[in-house]
């Protein structure tokens, strides 16, 4: 695909930023109030539900109540699905907060079957479609990564043809996404063998073939330790095709401290390494209750403590 270049030199600055190896995405600092509590060094972005028994149903007020906790971040994946209003009312509380807005998810009701890899028009045409609407929810809520799944293998055509039909479908998405500020983030899932992108150097791989600014890795941690492990080392692989990390401890899916993944060294190598972008909570929370949503910020402070 013939790339333009004024496209790519008007997000070079905003790619450099997003991606790890450029020295990511300052961490917000809003004017603090008494009541909050100290930002955490790393830019923690916890999701709708998280803190629902402290903050209440509305994700409004739960996201104030995030913030006096000293989280600077919010991800929402079903965000392209909530009302304009609702939209509006989160991108409002997030710019007056000064908060960033983490992922969400450009859902194109195909993520969990076959899909871009059949190479079919249908699928393909949804795709750049989603990616136009994203772009505009985008708008309302400041928001400039966006999560994309390929879907399912497709079983009746060889690997290298799968391949060549999601590198297609991504590089016509990414011309959609260019023109609006977005970065899609391919995030390889563990969930079940059937989902097409499974590893990061498969994924680094990917995106080095659809060559776009607005193409690059969401690296989750716990679905990257269940497929591969040997952690830091693959993360310093894909370094510069890596623009948003999630969290989630191994067995379990829950908090840091509550599995097995060293979670405070992890943090120490981004920190060092010149992270400083959003650190999506794609996890539960080990406990319930109000109990359990404040182990879960004494166990983010706990690892943020290096």
């Amino acid at each position: 695909m013939k790339r333009r270049n004024f496209l790519q030199k008007s997000l070079a600055a905003a790619a450099s930023t997003a991606t790890l190896g450029g020295a990511l995405a300052t961490v917000a600092t809003a004017r603090p109030t008494a009541a909050a509590e100290k930002p955490f060094k790393l830019n923690y972005a916890p999701h709708d539900g998280m803190f629902a028994n402290h903050g209440g149903k509305d994700f409004v007020d739960q996201i104030k109540f995030m913030y006096d906790q000293g989280f600077r971040g919010i991800e929402d994946n079903g965000m392209l699905g909530r009302s304009k209003e609702q939209q509006d009312k989160i991108g409002a509380t997030l710019a007056k907060l000064g908060m960033t807005m983490g992922v969400f998810v450009i859902d194109t009701g195909n993520n969990w079957k076959v899909s871009l890899t059949s190479g079919k028009q249908e699928f393909k045409d949804n795709f750049i479609d989603t990616c136009k609407r994203s772009v505009e929810l985008a708008k309302r809520v400041n928001a400039k990564w966006a999560t994309v799944v390929p879907g399912f293998y497709e079983r009746h055509l060889p690997i290298g043809i799968q391949t060549a039909n999601v590198v297609d479908a991504l590089r016509r998405g990414a011309e959609v996404l260019e023109q609006g500020g977005l970065i899609m983030v391919l995030e390889p899932l563990s969930d079940t063998p059937e989902l097409f992108l499974r590893y990061s150097d498969q994924t680094y791989e990917i995106c080095k073939a659809v060559d776009s600014p607005s193409c690059k890795i969401l690296y989750d941690i716990y679905h990257m330790q269940r497929n591969e492990g040997n952690l830091i080392p693959n993360i310093e692989k894909c370094w510069d095709e890596i623009a948003y990390v999630q969290i989630g401890d191994n067995p379990g899916r829950h908090e840091p401290t509550t599995g097995e993944i060293n979670y405070k060294n992890i943090f120490k190598y981004l920190y060092d390494r010149g992270y400083r972008g959003v650190m999506g909570m794609e996890h539960g929370n080990a406990k319930s209750g109000k109990e359990g949503e404040l182990a879960l910020i004494k166990a983010y402070r706990e690892s943020d403590n290096f």
